[in-house]
């Protein structure tokens, strides 16, 4: 199972990322965020990760800003975590790959939400609804999704802690996570902010793909 470890800001802790099994590095450029890349890492350092693919969170970005830190830091993939409307989300999508964030509570309609972003994005993520924007690092039931047709890969995200390897196994034979491309991980595997516990990390992902 892919494992996307976001709200990265330490260099070597980017660096060990492919080395343990992780697929995608995810990189917060939203500066209201603890997890603000550029508070630790320049756009050299982010440029020069060549070896893990490099997901980059914005939040109502301008499209000139979120296109020109595609090409400064090279990144692979753009992951729109804001209210940005399906049009805009199509002319990102023209130049770099495209996952849009939807925030759920359990009684959310999931098709009539990403119904009008079908053909504007290459991707979505599942995440939990709270206050602002951002992770709440809370789950939200994901039997929301079941029965839904989602018809684009997705990525799970939403307070993924240690432990839940199991519920995640069992979530991966329901007909819905066909399209499950990753899992999205992040508060719940830190020390403080942006800082990992790499140990843990390893730990969820050796048990996923046991």
């Amino acid at each position: 199972m892919r494992v996307k470890v976001c709200g990265m800001t330490q260099s070597d802790q980017v660096e060990a990322l492919a080395g343990i099994g992780a697929m995608f590095a995810g990189f917060i450029f939203y500066p209201k965020s603890p997890r603000y890349v550029f508070r630790h890492m320049t756009t050299t350092q982010i440029r020069k990760v060549n070896n893990i693919n490099k997901v980059g969170v914005f939040v109502n970005a301008t499209i000139e800003e979120v296109l020109h830190l595609v090409d400064e830091c090279r990144l692979h993939m753009v992951q729109l975590h804001g209210d940005e409307p399906p049009k805009y989300c199509e002319k990102i999508a023209d130049y770099v790959s495209v996952v849009k964030a939807f925030r759920l509570s359990d009684n959310d309609s999931v098709e009539w939400m990403i119904k009008p972003y079908m053909d504007m994005c290459d991707m979505f993520m599942f995440d939990t609804m709270g206050a602002g924007y951002g992770g709440t690092g809370k789950k939200f039931d994901w039997s929301v999704l079941k029965n839904n047709t989602i018809g684009k890969p997705f990525f799970l995200s939403g307070g993924i802690e240690p432990g839940d390897e199991e519920q995640l196994m069992a979530f991966s034979q329901d007909p819905v996570a066909k399209a499950l491309f990753a899992i999205d991980i992040n508060s719940k595997f830190e020390v403080s902010p942006g800082v990992k516990d790499m140990e843990k990390v390893k730990g969820f992902i050796g048990k996923l793909n046991v």
